[in-house]
């Protein structure tokens, strides 16, 4: 799929030729094609049209929504649990100093990774694999040798936490690999705001202002559509997520 900014200029464009092709069929049809029954046939079904359009959008707004907002949240849990791990493995002693190391390498590579898939003009192919130095520092946590129960505590604590956030990366890349906007729901959007903007200048003549009215209609309604595109890529694109939680989080591993 091309960028946002692309595929909302694809549907201005379009939408201008249907508004154009509304006009010109207005100059060519015999005057008898466009009867007061043809006008209302034209207005109640562009009118339907505007409807299914509109539930159409909102679907897609919220669907697209939706995925940013569990984006997100994936995001702050990550940070949040490399927080917890770091002070587990800190309260454990300096034997986890290597761990410490290794984790934070591990977080280094991790915001490198989500970031330029997100930016990736084609979604990966490639199955989910952990970095080497994740599972460098897995290994370093589980050959700690615990010698009394509040580090054998620490250390349980520690490879649960650690498991849960590779839960959690491996859910992350998962739902980036589904697109949340259907593409065939846009093609079909295209063609109904065609329709419905040809039905505008179909039995209207465009003055000044009705030319300016449906620049304006026509540049929302891309607008929305690029809105749509937007929010369905998060990590890329002018509301991409931001990496400061994981970055914050990996500050207390450099002490």
């Amino acid at each position: 799929m091309s960028g946002p900014v692309a595929l909302s200029l694809m549907t201005l464009a379009a939408i201008i030729l249907g508004t154009l092709l509304g006009a010109f069929l207005r100059y060519r049809l015999p005057s008898r094609h466009l009867s007061d029954d043809s006008k209302d046939v034209v207005r109640l079904g562009s009118a339907l049209l505007a409807t299914i359009s509109a539930l159409v959008i909102s679907l897609l707004i919220s669907s697209a929504k939706s995925s940013y907002d569990t984006q997100v949240n994936r995001v702050r849990q990550l940070a949040s649990s490399v927080i917890l791990l770091n002070q587990t493995l800190e309260r454990y002693g300096s034997e986890t100093n290597e761990a410490r190391e290794y984790l934070r390498r591990a977080i280094d590579e991790l915001v490198e990774r989500i970031w330029r898939q997100g930016t990736s003009k084609q979604k990966s192919t490639t199955p989910y694999v952990p970095t080497t130095v994740a599972e460098l520092a897995f290994e370093k946590i589980a050959e700690l040798s615990p010698r009394n129960d509040a580090q054998q505590f620490l250390k349980n604590r520690a490879m649960q936490i650690f498991l849960e956030i590779a839960q959690s990366r491996f859910l992350q890349f998962v739902e980036g690999r589904i697109d949340p906007i259907p593409f065939p729901f846009l093609i079909v959007l295209l063609f109904w705001l065609t329709i419905i903007f040809a039905s505008f200048s179909l039995f209207s003549r465009l003055n000044p202002i009705n030319v300016a009215a449906l620049l304006v209609f026509a540049i929302s309604a891309s607008g929305a559509v690029f809105l749509i595109l937007e929010l369905s890529q998060p990590f890329a694109g002018l509301m991409k997520i931001s990496d400061a939680p994981l970055l914050d989080a990996l500050a207390p591993l450099k002490r």
